[in-house]
């Protein structure tokens, strides 16, 4: 073996020492996906607006043995997140690996959604994972190395009445997802997605028994996923195992979708 080449960067190394950046990963499924990182020995990067929820999940990462940074920024926001990546160049030095899960939801049906609506949901939920990427593969470029995992959904391949915005940014991810791996692949970075199901969440927890019931229907497995689902999907994407996988989907819905 190449004595230049950290062990965690080959097929049979392990990712003990490398650095992840996850996006609204103060709760729900981006802590999930921060907290199977920082089992594997990955130090995280805990982005959220929601600055004080996001040191506490810092803390937590901490207590496994990694080091954990707590950092708020507008992902929507150029000039931020071109800040925030150099906070984070600065202070571990590298980003191996980029997780996009930030996102929000503004449902509506087309006819009375809000232009304003619209245009939140695509700056949060698609043109943070271009600016991101676009600053990540900078650093990853120099590296000779990188993985990108971007959070799209079943509703990107199904769509769904009422969530136009939705519907259309996570569609938007899955081109941007295989543009990214074509661009990057002969520069050691990979970029691929994820798209769940319905993953239960205090959000789903709080939908009426009759909305269940119709999404359980629609779910040949007959149950929600859970974020440990999703997240162990993300652990192998960035995995050294997953080296050869580029530019694909991974569909985490429990058959809603094939």
């Amino acid at each position: 073996m190449d004595a230049d080449i950290p062990a965690s960067r080959t097929m049979s190394g392990t990712m003990m020492g490398q650095t992840a950046l996850v996006t609204g990963s103060a709760r729900g499924i981006g802590k999930g996906i921060a907290l199977a990182l920082a089992k594997k020995g990955v130090n995280v990067v805990i982005s959220d607006v929601n600055i004080e929820e996001a040191k506490v999940v810092a803390t937590e990462m901490e207590a496994l043995g990694v080091k954990a940074m707590p950092l708020k920024f507008d992902v929507s926001n150029s000039v931020e997140v071109t800040s925030a990546f150099a906070q984070i160049s600065e202070a571990f030095g590298r980003l191996d690996i980029l997780v996009n899960n930030a996102g929000i939801t503004r449902d509506a049906l087309i006819m009375r959604m809000k232009d304003e609506d619209w245009d939140a949901v695509i700056n949060i939920n698609l043109k943070s994972v271009f600016l991101c990427s676009k600053e990540a593969v900078k650093l990853m470029s120099k590296q000779r190395y990188g993985r990108i995992v971007n959070i799209a959904s079943v509703v990107a391949f199904m769509g769904n009445a009422g969530q136009a915005n939705y519907s259309a940014s996570k569609a938007g991810i899955i081109g941007l997802t295989k543009t990214t791996a074509k661009e990057y692949a002969k520069r050691g970075i990979t970029a691929n997605a994820v798209a769940p199901g319905f993953i239960k969440t205090a959000m789903t927890d709080a939908l009426p028994e009759k909305v269940k019931e119709d999404m359980l229907a629609a779910i040949p497995i007959g149950q929600f996923g859970e974020i440990d689902d999703v997240a162990n999907a993300v652990a192998f994407l960035v995995s050294p195992e997953a080296r050869y996988i580029t530019g694909n989907v991974i569909h985490v819905n429990g058959g809603m979708y094939m």
